[in-house]
């Protein structure tokens, strides 16, 4: 009996174990998200920016073999005079020889290698900003595509609530029977609202689940403030700041470095390299005089040095190719400088341009409407107003609060792009992230 109550303890256990287990990555993907953490997420699982860092082996494969010295060479030879009557003489010699870099050639081509791993991680880090940009926007699209959904939600319930006030109006006979197939009619409406605004939902949230590099079927939902005000530093600190941080122009930079080294490297090919050897070989000779012969074997050690004389070959044309590569990467990076410039420059006016937009749905619009929308709902249950009069209000209520949504996600959108644009977050007014 007992062990019966300790297999029944021990099925339960493990039942609850399953269920535990189960239900653990269901809550993980019920789990509402923030922008941080969204982001955190797609910097560590976005395919693009995965295959960026595997991609990074390349550059330090390079590296190493930049830094390695050329290999020995093994020599051997073998003479035999069998074939010309000789068969007692022959010779066997091995050799080893060495190819030695002259006018620092290895320390320069480590130089040209260090310069593309760095290139290579300022790219990887430029990646990164313009996947999270991505993010961003994708995350403000979802969360425009929820608001919507709330507000279409929200709409369901003005009219819900209005076809309820007209049905008791109706029973009193204050009002006529047109009157609650009108705001029939606005209850379906604001359902064919609300199904439309789901049907947005799906996209955004497989857009922004791609960008996380997270499978299709997982579920998402995001949370944040809807406009979160950024502390804006004037345009030339905001150019300053730019400058600093982009890492594309880090890459140009780096590109600068690359080609300076590049044609250091060249000048230093103009000198030959030298090859040096060392070989041992074994020479059996026989010599016949008068019918007596004599064999004799002589052992000998040989030094061998090698290096091509620079008459025709001075490298003239490695020298014209690095300094093409030197300027041109001089003006490439003197244009993105500028084109920074610019682009701080509109992403700056792209804020001011929006936060008006928005300051005037926040403070002057919406505050009118909601207060007209609450009096025009009570005149209409004092029996002061038609009907129509509150089912205009609360489109314009809707419509208007729509326009705020967009207002939102184009301030947000124009922070996020001026962010990328700066190349670094701005400090926000509350200390916390949007």
């Amino acid at each position: 009996m007992i062990q019966n109550k300790l297999n029944k303890q021990m099925y339960v256990a493990a039942l609850v174990t399953a269920v535990i287990a189960v239900a653990a990555p269901l809550r993980a993907e019920d789990k509402i998200l923030s922008l941080a953490e969204i982001m955190a997420i797609a910097q560590e699982s976005n395919g693009e920016l995965k295959a960026l860092r595997q991609e990074i082996g390349i550059g330090e494969a390079g590296k190493t073999r930049a830094g390695l010295h050329p290999n020995p060479v093994l020599e051997l030879e073998g003479a035999t005079g069998a074939l010309t009557g000789s068969s007692s003489e022959n010779r066997v010699a091995i050799g080893v020889s060495q190819e030695f870099l002259l006018g620092g050639k290895r320390g320069k081509r480590l130089a040209v290698a260090e310069s593309e791993l760095t290139r290579f991680g300022y790219r990887l880090k430029d990646a990164e900003r313009l996947v999270l940009l991505e993010v961003k926007a994708g995350f403000y699209d979802l969360l425009l595509a929820e608001n919507r959904f709330d507000l279409a939600q929200k709409s369901l319930e003005l009219n819900n609530q209005l076809l309820q006030i007209t049905k008791e109006r109706l029973a009193a006979g204050d009002v006529a029977e047109l009157d609650a197939n009108l705001a029939k009619v606005e209850v379906a409406r604001s359902d064919g609202r609300k199904f439309e605004a789901e049907t947005e939902l799906v996209p955004a949230r497989q857009r922004l689940l791609a960008l996380m590099g997270t499978p299709s079927r997982t579920t998402l939902n995001v949370a944040g403030s809807q406009a979160v005000k950024p502390l804006l530093p004037n345009a030339a600190e905001l150019k300053s700041l730019a400058l600093q941080h982009r890492p594309d122009l880090q890459a140009a930079l780096a590109e600068k470095g690359k080609g300076e080294a590049e044609l250091s490297l060249a000048h230093a090919d103009k000198i030959p390299n030298l090859t040096a050897g060392v070989s041992f070989s074994s020479e059996r000779t026989e010599t016949s005089l008068g019918g007596l012969s004599e064999r004799s074997t002589d052992y000998l050690i040989g030094v061998k040095l090698s290096l091509p004389i620079p008459v025709f070959d001075k490298n003239q044309a490695g020298i014209q190719e690095a300094q093409a590569r030197k300027s041109s990467a001089e003006s490439r990076y003197q244009y993105l400088r500028q084109n920074i410039e610019r682009e701080v420059d509109a992403a700056q006016a792209r804020v001011a341009t929006a936060e008006k937009a928005l300051s005037i749905y926040t403070r002057e619009i919406i505050p009118q409407l909601t207060e007209n929308l609450k009096l025009v709902q009570e005149a209409y249950r004092l029996g002061e107003v038609g009907i129509l009069a509150v089912i205009e209000e609360q489109k314009k209520f809707i419509e208007v609060n729509d326009a705020q949504l967009a207002a939102i996600h184009s301030w947000n959108s124009a922070v996020a792009r001026l962010e990328a644009a700066v190349g670094t977050e701005l400090k926000k007014e509350d200390g916390g992230n949007n």
